[in-house]
């Protein structure tokens, strides 16, 4: 453990389910981590989609983690707990949290911190854990991307997006997605998609068929739902992999399930949060193995859309609700 902490810290805390105006800044006593965890002094926190759906009171914590929103974080250490031998107190770092990122003190499990790849800025750095963990496990882990496979991004634009993008051009695959205008889809492009569709002006599921001959894409990560997973169907390869990983368009489905069967398909999904520490440990290994080497080559970097001092959280949750933005949005503390 640390010495000379202060004893409280300043957090933006949900006042009550709602808009965006219900972050209000706060005072809480500075967390203290238990066995195995370590506190970081946050110098940045990336907004995500969950936060906004935890404000809005329909996505609570899980039991036993903070209240706070903030599910990633870039800082330093500044205590560690027992048994925590390989993180050192003033080491830089990144980490996939519980929740609580939007504080000045933020403890997280030990294996959910990595140190930050050389190259990137701390401001950065925090908009790295959540995207690259979700990418990870779902287009890699359960969507088996391989090289030479096509793979088929909804919300090209985001956070998520534009980090799957990367990673799918990276490991050798070619990349289409989808997004909500001809600036958006530029910047897709710019990224190394192969094509960006404009979902408003073009039928993605026929683009694709067109695009690969008519056999359809490998993999499909699908954030929408609704009526896009029956259109995703259509345009997938034989043995090709479906992985959801939200529902902004609804997450009730009516299939044909023939194509299913006859395309001998795969349709799977994950959420991240309610994992466990060991699970969200073997991530955060295959990350640090496999993505930071890419990230500091350059070859792959997260793109910051814009950034907002933390008192201005709920500017920055009313900017993500306009899903206006092209990346990531990130929460700054002075330091």
């Amino acid at each position: 453990m640390a010495s000379a902490l202060p004893h409280t810290m300043t957090a933006i805390e949900i006042s009550a389910p709602g808009g965006p105006d219900v972050l209000r800044p706060t005072t809480r006593p500075v967390p203290q981590p238990g066995p195995g965890e370590v506190l970081i002094r946050v110098s940045a926190a990336g907004v995500n989609r969950p936060d906004v759906l935890q404000r809005q009171g329909a996505y609570p914590p899980p039991p036993g983690a903070s209240d706070l929103p903030g599910l990633e974080v870039a800082g330093e250490i500044a205590a560690v707990g027992s048994g925590v031998a390989d993180l050192q107190v003033g080491q830089q770092v990144c980490a996939l949290t519980p929740g609580g990122g939007y504080a000045e003190f933020c403890v997280t499990p030990a294996p959910q911190v990595l140190p930050i790849p050389r190259g990137l800025s701390l401001t950065e750095a925090g908009g790295v854990p959540e995207t690259f963990f979700t990418v990870w496990t779902n287009v890699f882990d359960r969507g088996r991307l391989a090289e030479g496979e096509s793979l088929l991004i909804h919300g090209g634009s985001s956070g998520i997006g534009t980090t799957a993008i990367q990673l799918g051009k990276a490991f050798g695959a070619r990349v289409f997605t989808t997004a909500g205008s001809a600036d958006k889809c530029r910047a897709c492009e710019r990224l190394g998609a192969d094509r960006a569709i404009d979902y408003k002006t073009e039928d993605y599921a026929a683009v694709v068929k067109e695009l690969t001959g008519g056999k359809g894409v490998d993999v499909v990560l699908d954030m929408v739902g609704g009526d896009y997973v029956q259109r995703d169907i259509d345009c997938m390869a034989p043995d090709g992999r479906h992985v959801s990983i939200a529902f902004l368009g609804g997450s009730k489905v009516t299939l044909n399930m023939t194509p299913v069967m006859v395309k001998r398909l795969t349709l799977t999904g994950s959420t991240l949060r309610p994992r466990t520490v060991a699970d969200k440990g073997r991530i955060a290994a295959s990350l640090r193995e496999k993505v930071w080497p890419l990230i500091e080559a350059g070859q792959v970097k997260p793109l910051i859309h814009k950034t907002y001092p933390f008192r201005e959280a709920a500017a920055a949750h009313a900017l993500m609700e306009t899903s206006s933005h092209i990346g990531k949005i990130v929460l700054t503390f002075d330091t």
